[in-house]
């Protein structure tokens, strides 16, 4: 149930309307308690507003029906301006990054500002009386009004600032980055020690499942199609227990699942019962129509991944937006070599394994973030010689064979394709050097040989 609340939580954040309607709630408990304060003003002479005083009714009208009108039409140049950031965004850099703008809380607060002014001006618009037995003018209602409307031409101004900056490629790269850089952090919070010891998930899986467990899995079905968003671990650990199972799950976060494939495997013990199963295990998983950057690492590499790749098209051919990319993909790569993986073995408190999760590995990173700007790139020689070098900086980083070997197998592959993809020989003899130099980083930091 936390996992639910806190995957919903998320979408409204990042929707794009959550901001400026708790903004235009606000706004409406600013305009009635400021026209309550004005009544007992008016009542009981609490404040001189003398100095704020205007030319009466008639005057208070113009001025709220100014800023309102100046409001609906800002309102309009921001949707307009926005409209044709996300349409460059996507045609440029790919349409995944549509989500990063839509995320952007200086956008929202942008729109939220303009459209609660225009909100606040009609509330306070309807209070003003030119009744002549009972007047009313709104004068400190009104002096937030106009304190509102200088407000948002500071805040146009930033918007128009804020938009320039956020479609230079630079900053969208960095953006991601700082978002990969973030999730990594919060989804591989523990770096990995000096002292490596054995990993029990790894090497000891075999002995700590049932012999016949293999043979008696039973097959749950998915009851909903999309992307896997999220997967509430601790109450599928708790159903294991509670029912007597052990459950292995067949797709990580960010896989796409259609209804009635197999969402997981159970193997029943043997107070194990069959009612409400299938539901209730689905109650676990969370789909969606997307992908989400909050639990799925995979999605936010294939970010900048996209970006490069629509950068080595030949309707673009931008390779150094492409080396940016690979600069801040070394860098999230350099990081994870470092940190902890979460265990494929979930225990419940007798030490008994009762789920078995496949998480996103180290070795599946590497190859998405360099499959498809290697395939891409191959016939840029700056492109795949940088690719080489993010692998040498990248290797003594590394904590583990199968970590340097993944990173090897990729170098491979980039020297093996230039042999093709480039056509001067002095393009395959830089990249062969570079090839070369590192199998060089692995003998000296690991006592290996190899290379050719």
């Amino acid at each position: 149930m936390k996992t639910k609340i806190a995957n919903f939580y998320e979408k409204l954040r990042s929707s794009y309307w959550f901001i400026p309607s708790v903004m235009a709630i606000m706004t409406g408990i600013l305009a009635s308690l400021l026209v309550y304060l004005d009544l007992l003003n008016g009542e009981n002479r609490l404040i001189d507003l003398s100095w704020i005083n205007l030319t009466g009714a008639a005057g208070a009208r113009a001025i709220l029906s100014t800023v309102a009108g100046s409001m609906i039409t800002v309102t309009g140049i921001v949707f307009s301006i926005t409209i044709v950031t996300l349409s460059l965004a996507s045609q440029q850099f790919g349409p995944r990054l549509l989500q990063n703008f839509m995320r952007d809380r200086g956008n929202q607060f942008v729109l939220g500002m303009v459209t609660s002014t225009y909100l606040y001006c009609l509330l306070v618009l309807r209070t003003v009386s030119e009744n002549r037995d009972a007047p009313f003018v709104p004068h400190l209602s009104i002096l937030a009004a106009v304190v509102l409307a200088v407000l948002c031409v500071g805040v146009l101004i930033y918007f128009i600032h804020h938009v320039a900056e956020s479609i230079q490629v630079t900053n969208i790269i960095a953006g991601v980055s700082r978002e990969l850089t973030s999730g990594i952090d919060r989804l591989f919070p523990e770096k990995i020690s000096e002292t490596l010891g054995p990993r029990e998930a790894e090497y000891a899986l075999g002995e700590l499942l049932p012999e016949d467990f293999e043979t008696r899995l039973q097959t749950v079905p998915a009851r909903s199609s999309g992307f896997l968003q999220d997967i509430d671990l601790p109450g599928l650990l708790e159903l294991a227990e509670e029912r007597d199972l052990l459950i292995r799950v067949d797709h990580r976060i960010g896989h796409f699942i259609v209804a009635g494939v197999p969402l997981v495997e159970v193997y029943r013990g043997e107070a194990a019962g069959d009612e409400g199963l299938a539901e209730a295990v689905n109650n676990y998983f969370i789909t969606g129509h997307k992908r989400s950057p909050d639990k799925d690492i995979g999605f936010l590499i294939n970010e900048l991944v996209e970006v490069a790749a629509r950068a080595l098209s030949p309707g673009i051919n931008d390779p150094f937006t492409a080396i940016s990319c690979i600069n801040h993909l070394g860098i999230a790569l350099c990081d994870l070599a470092q940190r902890v993986f979460p265990s494929l073995l979930k225990k419940d408190g007798e030490n008994r394994v009762r789920v078995i999760v496949y998480p996103t590995t180290f070795v599946q990173i590497v190859d998405a973030a360099f499959n498809l700007i290697r395939q891409y790139g191959r016939s840029h020689a700056a492109v795949t010689i940088r690719l080489l070098e993010n692998i040498r900086v990248i290797l003594p980083f590394t904590r583990y064979p199968e970590q340097r070997d993944a990173l090897l197998r990729q170098a491979d592959l980039i020297e093996g394709g230039s042999h093709e993809g480039l056509f001067e020989e002095a393009d395959r003899r830089e990249v062969h050097e570079r090839y070369l130099a590192i199998y060089q980083t692995v003998a000296e930091c690991f006592g290996l040989t190899g290379g050719n």
